[in-house]
C-alpha cells in the first residue's frame, strides 16, 4: 500500500493482536515494532515488503523503548527488563513492586536523555494505586516513583521543546501534564490538562499517545473509535476515525516520519462488536502532513561481550 496516498486509517499488517500496544518506529532497521500485551509478543512490520516478524515473550509485555545497541528496555508484568535484539531477557533492572496478580507495567518511553518513563495499571480497577516511574542511571540502577493514584497509567509523551511531560489515566478520562526539565529529568506539579466527557454512546477514553513536530498531542481514544490531534493549548484540531472501537496507541514512522501507525485491541470486546468489526486487533496506518519526532533510545547495553 502506498501510504503517501492514504489519508484515512487502513489496516497494514495481517497480524491480529489481542491487545496491540506501543508502536515504535525503528529507523535503523526500517521497521515498525509493536506489542501484543496479553498474547505476549513483539511484532515487527517491514512496510516495504509487508512482512511481519514475531518475537514471542514469556510474560505480558506492556511497553518498550529501543536501545542504542539494538535491543529493548521493556516494561513487563514482573518488572523492567533489558531484552536483546531477539527479545530474549538479558537482565531484570527492577521488579514491579506492586501486586503482579493485578498490576503490570503498561505504558512507557524514553526521554531525549535516555531515561525510561513507565507507568503501571491496576487491572482490577479496585485500588487506584497504579504509578508512574522513571528509570535512570548509567546502569539503569535507579527507579523513582514520580506519581501514583491512577487506575491505568497511559499516554506518556514529551513536547518537542522538552518543556512538558504528558500522561493520562484512561478510565478517568484525564490527560495530565507536568513542567519538565529535559536536562535533569525534574518535573513540576501535576496539572489536569484535558478531561474527556463520556456519553451514553461514546465512552472515548485517552489511551496511548504521541507528539508531532508542531507539539500537537495525538491520543488514541479507546472505545471511541478514533484518534484525535490536540494543539499544545489543549484544543482538538482534528479527528481520524477507525473501523474498530478500540484504538490503543499511535506512533509516527516511515523515512519521513509522516506515517501515523495506530494499534488496536479486541480482547474483552463483545462478540457482536467483533462480528461487525473484523479488523479489531489489526495495525492501521495513514499519511499525515506534519511529521512526528524521532523516538529516543536508551543507552543501556542489552548485549554481553
Amino acid at each position: 500500500m502506498d501510504l503517501s496516498r492514504t489519508s484515512t486509517l487502513a489496516p497494514v499488517a495481517d497480524v491480529v493482536a489481542q491487545l496491540g500496544e506501543c508502536p515504535r518506529w525503528d529507523e535503523r532497521r526500517g521497521v515498525l515494532w509493536w506489542v501484543d500485551i496479553v498474547a505476549p509478543a513483539l511484532h515487527a512490520l517491514t512496510p516495504a515488503s509487508g512482512d511481519v516478524r514475531t518475537l514471542s515473550m514469556d510474560e505480558d509485555i506492556g511497553c518498550f523503548a529501543l536501545t542504542e545497541d539494538g535491543g529493548f528496555i521493556a516494561g513487563m508484568r514482573s518488572g523492567v527488563w533489558l531484552l536483546d535484539g531477539e527479545g530474549r531477557k538479558v537482565r531484570q533492572l527492577h521488579a514491579l513492586g506492586e501486586d503482579t496478580a493485578t498490576h503490570r507495567f503498561n505504558d512507557g518511553r524514553c526521554d531525549t536523555a535516555g531515561r525510561f518513563w513507565v507507568s503501571t495499571v491496576d487491572e482490577a480497577k479496585a485500588c487506584g494505586d497504579a504509578s508512574l516511574y522513571c528509570v535512570s542511571g548509567a546502569q539503569g540502577e535507579a527507579m523513582a516513583r514520580i506519581d501514583t493514584g491512577f487506575m491505568t497509567g497511559n499516554g506518556l509523551a514529551f513536547s518537542p521543546d522538552g518543556r512538558w511531560l504528558y500522561y493520562s489515566d484512561t478510565p478517568r478520562y484525564k490527560v495530565y501534564r507536568r513542567a519538565f526539565d529535559a536536562a535533569t529529568g525534574n518535573v513540576g506539579p501535576r496539572e489536569t490538562w484535558l478531561t474527556f466527557t463520556p456519553t451514553e454512546t461514546d465512552r472515548a477514553r485517552p489511551d496511548g499517545a504521541a507528539v508531532d513536530a508542531e507539539g500537537c498531542y495525538w491520543s488514541a481514544l479507546y472505545e471511541g473509535g478514533r484518534v484525535v490531534r490536540i494543539s499544545p493549548q489543549g484544543k482538538v484540531l482534528a479527528e481520524y476515525a477507525l473501523p474498530v472501537q478500540c484504538p490503543t496507541m499511535c506512533a509516527f514512522g516511515g523515512d519521513d516520519l509522516r506515517t501515523l501507525y495506530v494499534t488496536t485491541a479486541r480482547a474483552g470486546r463483545p462478540a457482536d462488536e467483533l462480528a461487525r468489526q473484523p479488523h479489531a486487533g489489526r495495525l492501521f496506518a495513514m499519511h499525515v502532513d506534519v511529521p512526528g519526532l524521532p523516538e529516543p533510545r536508551s543507552a543501556l547495553r542489552t548485549t554481553t561481550d
